[in-house]
């Protein structure tokens, strides 16, 4: 086992902006980082996996989780609980890999505030029209909503260390790519949590 220590990175951002899909691109082509998968209470939509997109579980087990502090945090979003697995991040971080946690804002915050070596990257999208856009090719309904949201979100991106607009994905991967390596070189394998 290495002496060295994963990274925690965490990646925020309104719904639609790309946040997973930039983190698939990096863990394709890096091998010394994983996917933290989180817990929730939503249900499981027709192209998700449990497991691999998410555990789905009910409130009641949700709600055990939360009583024995099993989650680094959770947040209610959209009327649903998600949750980080405070055992699985940790864990991953022993090993020497890096994690990506794909979370909201707030949760975002709650990470930094526990992980104050925890790099924390902000999605945005290139302009709210754009947002909205991408929102409705997703199927997503109360978009108006969820556009209202993002604003606020938006306002928050100034606690994060970094931000890439997402305008044209092979761009803002690009810069994505560029960040992750080099925080690892001001790293030195730093365990941060």
């Amino acid at each position: 086992m290495s002496n060295k220590k994963g990274r925690l990175f965490v990646i925020s951002g309104p719904s639609g902006v790309g946040k997973t899909t930039l983190i698939r691109l990096f863990l394709k082509e890096d091998r010394l980082s994983t996917f933290s998968v989180s817990y929730t209470t939503r249900n499981k939509r027709s192209h998700e996996v449990h497991g691999r997109d998410y555990y789905f579980v009910d409130s009641e087990v949700f709600n055990s989780m939360v009583e024995r502090d099993e989650f680094l945090e959770w947040q209610e979003v959209y009327g649903y609980k998600y949750g980080t697995p405070r055992k699985n991040v940790l864990d991953v971080l022993e090993q020497g890999l890096d994690i990506f946690l794909d979370i909201d804002v707030n949760g975002a915050l709650h990470v930094k505030n526990q992980c104050p070596c925890a790099c924390l990257i902000f999605i945005e999208p290139p302009a709210k029209e754009e947002l909205q856009r991408r929102l409705s090719m997703r199927g997503e309904r109360e978009i108006p909503k969820r556009i209202k949201v993002a604003d606020k979100e938006i306002e928050k991106k100034h606690a994060f260390e970094y931000t890439i607009v997402n305008k044209e994905l092979t761009e803002a991967y690009e810069e994505f790519k560029g960040i992750i390596e080099s925080v690892r070189r001001q790293a030195h394998g730093k365990n941060n949590c």
